[in-house]
């Protein structure tokens, strides 16, 4: 078997040695090597190899009975090589059972594990590897809650102080305290604009601006831009050091210089760039008080054409209706998917998901979703808009399509003149005019063929209710809906009513 290039660490919450000799029903005892709190364990293996390097992938306690040992080992090298093969494999610690091959643990191998620092555990007979291997799984389980419980409560703290009045600096100084370190924000020109927590080491402010570099989009006139990483780390020293892009391109950059590096770190400082991302993104662009303030104006009485040049885009805008394939919208969800097509204008309803999508962009399908999309419109042509984005989605639901959009192709009903084809719609469907129901089952009916059961689906009704409105429908409007020619009538109809 090939041997690994270097040791690494499994991806595994680590448990300090020293929990584990503190189990008083394992009955451990370290005999040789560092101090236990300065030791920690990634997981436990069992190996009776003479040379257990192969076999190991860094971190582990190696748990041996000394199966292997030849009588002879106490008067050669053999245990001296043995342990330098496990420090150089990455091993953590070795644990020598007392049973039933060796009474004691072996003078020379004792001398080995202090010669190349290599904590030594002694195993007593009535503790097996079994139940040593599950004590550390125990541990980790513990560990891994803990850190679960640190990320979780540091979230719900991170996001109370973005709701703050001075959001940016009381994130900042959340995040500073969470991780017991130095944050800094740094505009798109490299000049810190915030920090917070405890006064770094010197030269950790100059390493950190050399480190946002790494992370800030370049987008100097004279190359192409350079697709740069969203988060990048180092060390000085002691000290860690890490990078985080705010916002992709918008050139802000958070960072952090911890002492040490907690498992949770990482993701802790994520949430923290999550949130100032939002927080300057809506500061550097003015798009959030532009919608706000549209909003507003719209509360007090003002017509959508009159707010439509806050939102940018020239007035035309596109209707995307979304629906989840599994379950019912939420709200992180819905903010997924307008990122996606590129807008913030979202309006998350029980079952759908409605996003207004700048005209100059061409919505795509999205894994997970199913989207129904209108034609481009002005702000006095939205509520149309909607509406065809809302049978355009019953029509992919239908379908099974991931999306579908309105179709404005020219054909015979451009032949007549349009308000001449709403008067005469408004008086075929006039017996419908009571049961908005009934009018747009049977315009989803038609739209598939008259598939009852697609149709059921598209509306969300059973069957069987499918079969009576449409019955219904041709009582009140006295036509047989077999009649082809009838059908044709009937959809003209309802496309202009």
């Amino acid at each position: 078997m090939s041997e690994p290039t270097a040791p690494s660490v499994p991806p595994t919450p680590p448990v300090p040695l020293s929990a584990l000799l503190a189990r008083e029903d394992l009955g451990l005892r370290q005999i040789a090597g560092p101090p236990a709190p300065d030791t920690v364990i990634h997981w436990a293996h069992t190996s009776e190899m003479a040379d257990p390097y192969p076999y190991l992938l860094g971190g582990e306690l190696l748990l041996t009975a000394g199966v292997h040992v030849p009588e002879a080992a106490g008067a050669g090298a053999y245990f001296e090589d043995y342990v330098s093969r496990i420090v150089a494999a990455g091993g953590a610690a070795l644990g020598f059972g007392l049973a039933p091959v060796h009474d004691t643990v072996p003078r020379a191998l004792v001398a080995a594990c202090e010669a190349h620092g290599l904590p030594l555990l002694e195993v007593p007979p009535r503790t097996t590897f079994s139940g040593v291997a599950r004590a550390v799984w125990q541990l980790m389980a513990q560990a891994r809650l803990a850190e679960l419980r640190r990320v979780t409560e540091a979230q719900q703290s991170l996001a109370a102080a973005a709701s703050r009045p001075d959001p940016v600096p009381s994130v900042l100084r959340q995040l500073a305290q969470r991780l017991s370190a130095h944050a800094l924000l740094y505009g798109p020109d490299g000049t810190v604009i915030a920090s917070a927590g405890r006064a770094p080491v010197p030269g950790t402010q100059e390493a950190l601006r050399k480190l946002t570099a790494v992370v800030r989009p370049d987008t100097g006139p004279a190359d192409p831009p350079r697709e740069a990483p969203a988060s990048a780390t180092d060390a000085l020293g002691d000290t860690q050091l890490a990078a985080y892009a705010l916002g992709g391109s918008s050139g802000f950059v958070l960072g952090v210089a911890t002492r040490g590096r907690e498992p949770a770190d990482h993701t802790i400082a994520s949430v923290a760039a999550v949130l100032l991302s939002l927080l300057t993104g809506e500061h550097q662009s003015g798009a959030g008080a532009a919608r706000s303030s549209a909003l507003v104006r719209l509360l007090l009485g003002a017509a959508p054409a009159e707010v439509a040049g806050l939102l940018g885009n020239g007035g035309r805008w596109l209707v995307v209706h979304a629906r989840p394939e599994n379950g019912t919208p939420d709200p992180v969800g819905a903010a997924a998917l307008g990122a996606a097509l590129g807008s913030p204008l979202i309006d998350l309803g029980r079952d759908v998901v409605r996003v207004l999508v700048p005209a100059g962009r061409e919505p795509a399908a999205q894994p997970g979703w199913t989207l129904g999309v209108g034609t481009p419109a002005e702000p006095d042509g939205w509520p149309a808009a909607d509406a065809q984005a809302a049978r355009a989605l019953a029509r992919a639901r239908a379908t099974r399509a991931p999306l579908v959009r309105h179709g404005a192709r020219p054909g015979l009903a451009e032949l007549v003149p349009h308000a001449d084809a709403a008067e005469h719609a408004r008086a075929l469907l006039a017996p419908l005019a009571a049961g908005p129901a009934l009018t747009e089952t049977l315009r989803t009916w038609l739209s598939l063929h008259g598939s009852w059961d697609r149709t059921a689906v598209a509306l969300d009704v059973h069957r069987n209710t499918v079969r009576q409105r449409v019955t219904r429908c041709a009582a009140l409007l006295d036509m047989d809906l077999d009649d082809p020619d009838v059908r044709m009538e009937l959809w003209f109809a309802l496309r202009d009513h």
